[in-house]
């Protein structure tokens, strides 16, 4: 039987929520989806001043059902999850027609996932490593159309 923690969606509007700023009026939606609560903390706190952190949740299954829900612009998607991997749900979601941009926010630095992600539909790879330089930069080149690589995941071989 699953944990009903790993699997809840926290929205804005929840009491489990801690929104510290109203988000701008017409901001960007990001729905963030990682299985460890203190690396979707330090990305709401990273992302909130700028977007509107619409929710969280902890595994691929979710983010699929919350995607439909909450209708955010990105998905900011760790790969490494339960019931379902970042790569499963960004394929599930693609196949859909979801037009949510999607940006993997993961450990692995290796060329091989950068490539299954971008398989996948991902128009950002971002090195968890670098995410305090490198996130909220790739969420502005992915809003205007581009795709965002962190250096150090396109420079190994």
């Amino acid at each position: 039987m699953r944990s009903e923690s790993k699997t809840r969606v926290t929205e804005k509007n929840s009491p489990t929520h801690f929104h510290r700023k109203a988000a701008p009026v017409n901001s960007v939606r990001i729905l963030l989806a990682d299985d460890h609560p203190d690396v979707l903390e330090k990305v709401t706190q990273l992302l909130e001043a700028r977007y509107d952190v619409v929710g969280t949740v902890s595994d691929g299954q979710s983010l699929v059902n919350a995607v439909g829900r909450l209708n955010p612009d990105i998905l900011v998607i760790d790969i490494t999850m339960p019931i379902l991997t970042g790569i499963e749900a960004a394929k599930q979601l693609k196949e859909g027609g979801c037009e949510s941009k999607i940006i993997f926010l993961t450990v692995h630095a290796d060329p091989d996932y950068v490539r299954a992600c971008l398989a996948a539909g991902a128009f950002g790879y971002v090195v968890k490593a670098r995410m305090k330089t490198d996130l909220l930069h790739a969420v502005q080149e992915v809003l205007a159309g581009h795709i965002f690589i962190s250096p150090t995941s396109s420079s190994q071989h």
